[in-house]
């Protein structure tokens, strides 16, 4: 083998690799759905830049001096792409099996066509069979491996017949009503409840296999959902008690197309074999015919203060008014913070241990935590999307008397007329509003007059604006951190 073979191999397989790293980070980011990755991908050129066109690049054009210099710099292009991601890859066993099936298949294929000699686009197609071959195999053997895995849970799960299962549903602030319950009942059980935001089919299945220990009294699981018969699928696995329903609203909409399949699915957590007990919020559209006995929440609140300080507020339990203290921020987690309560207290919790738990309660991280740094109020609420918790944490910022700066991209998987509502919340109240990304800042910009505005269509340099336009005494609100790729 001449070197000019081996160096067109090599080209050859370099850009084979480079086709499949863009393949694998998309179907990463989109749960490994293809449809989701091909029609509702928020940056669509992303794939014509670095997958189309790089793909009818290599079938049509010759192998020549252009040819080359051409993948020279689609490499460079795709490297810098993948340098300014804010969400890179992840090395996962899914990923390092697909990346091990995708070589020996390139493999394979190369020593198919090792006496082939010339150039047609035909042949050039047949060298890119591998990806797409391997995309479709690791698909199934994921399923399988799912299955297996998801037999094991189950198995587990049989064997913890004393076990208390909550299942958390909702549109909104689900993982902050899973860690709030989590956190009122933990001095009077044994509680586990699924870590970070994981809320998926398998990642659930991988939380029991490998975190649920066998000493747990109550295990709290977050159930969500993107399709219709998602979280039917972690019911029939889990076989919940208890169920938690919070806010339900267009959150995820795009997806579900209206928001009657989003309580359609929402409503799927009922259908638990084991279900004794439904907590859903009490503004909810209610279930018509349920299979369980149904309580509402909250409970008649009162006396509402939401402040930079916390949120304090008076609610009846078992017919007791008690009042409760929290260093939560945000009115809207009344809501949250009053499910947790009710199923405490009917698990036995008492009233006093009730409210000294409240006192205790912990801001979840990037859920409108406050923190202070050289003297400046940062308020991190970039894991919000919702307009209701986006327009409470508006208001909390109002309240500073010093200068204001809100980092936002607006909403995600939301409507034109909730990002217009938005904007002019921030427009009455920022000095400053530093907008990321390309996907709302056309509606943002034109429905902001007062403040100053900036535009950032990636990341890289919020750090060096924020330096240069803050100072001591300054409250910066981060409202809905939105990956590079929406």
């Amino acid at each position: 083998m001449q070197d000019t073979d081996i160096f067109i191999i090599a080209t050859r397989w370099i850009f084979l690799v480079a086709l499949g790293y863009y393949a694998i980070v998309n179907l990463q980011w989109y749960h490994y759905k293809i449809t989701r990755v091909l029609f509702k991908h928020h940056k669509q050129r992303w794939h014509l830049f670095y997958f189309a066109l790089p793909i009818l690049y290599f079938i049509f054009i010759p192998n020549s001096v252009y040819f080359y210099a051409g993948l020279c710099l689609y490499f460079l292009g795709l490297g810098i792409w993948i340098f300014n991601l804010s969400k890179k890859l992840i090395l996962t066993s899914r990923i390092l099996r697909f990346f091990g099936l995708y070589i020996v298949f390139i493999v394979f294929n190369e020593l198919l066509l090792l006496g082939v000699n010339g150039y047609s686009p035909m042949i050039q197609c047949i060298y890119l069979l591998p990806l797409f071959i391997s995309i479709f195999i690791s698909s199934l053997i994921e399923k399988i491996l799912l299955n297996r895995y998801k037999k094991l849970a189950q198995d587990k799960l049989e064997n913890l017949p004393n076990l208390t299962i909550i299942a958390v549903t909702g549109s909104y602030g689900k993982t902050s009503l899973k860690n709030y319950l989590a956190q009122i009942l933990q001095e009077s059980f044994k509680v586990y409840s699924t870590p970070r935001s994981v809320n998926t089919l398998t990642g659930i299945i991988a939380d029991i296999n490998q975190n649920l220990s066998p000493l747990t009294d109550i295990y709290i699981v977050e159930a969500g959902a993107r399709d219709v018969g998602n979280i039917k699928e972690i019911v029939d696995l889990i076989a919940p008690q208890i169920a938690v329903v919070g806010k339900i609203g267009e959150a995820h909409i795009e997806y579900f197309k209206s928001i009657e399949n989003i309580y359609r699915t929402k409503y799927e957590i009922l259908e638990s074999k084991r279900l004794s007990v439904a907590y859903i919020y009490k503004d909810n559209i209610q279930p018509t015919n349920p299979p369980t006995k149904i309580i509402n929440f909250p409970q008649d609140p009162s006396d509402v203060e939401a402040t930079l300080q916390g949120t304090n507020f008076s609610l009846k339990v078992k017919g007791e008014k008690l009042n409760f203290q929290t260093r939560i921020l945000g009115a809207f987690n009344v809501i949250n913070i009053s499910a947790a309560i009710a199923v405490g207290s009917d698990l036995g919790i008492s009233n006093e241990r009730l409210i000294k738990q409240a006192q205790k309660l912990e801001p979840i991280n990037h859920r409108l935590s406050k923190i202070v740094v050289n003297g400046k109020i940062i308020l991190d609420d970039s894991y919000n999307g919702n307009l209701d918790g986006m327009l409470e944490a508006i208001r909390l910022s109002s309240l500073h008397n010093g200068k204001k700066i809100i980092v936002t991209p607006g909403l995600i998987e939301s409507s034109k007329e909730a990002n217009i509502k938005l904007a002019r919340a921030i427009d009455t109240v920022f000095d400053l509003a530093i907008i990321t990304g390309e996907l709302n800042a056309n509606i943002l910009r034109s429905n902001i007059y007062n403040a100053q505005k900036i535009l950032l269509k990636d990341k890289t340099n919020i750090e060096h604006i924020l330096k240069s336009t803050t100072s001591s005494g300054d409250l910066i609100l981060f409202a809905n951190d939105a990956p590079s790729y929406i």
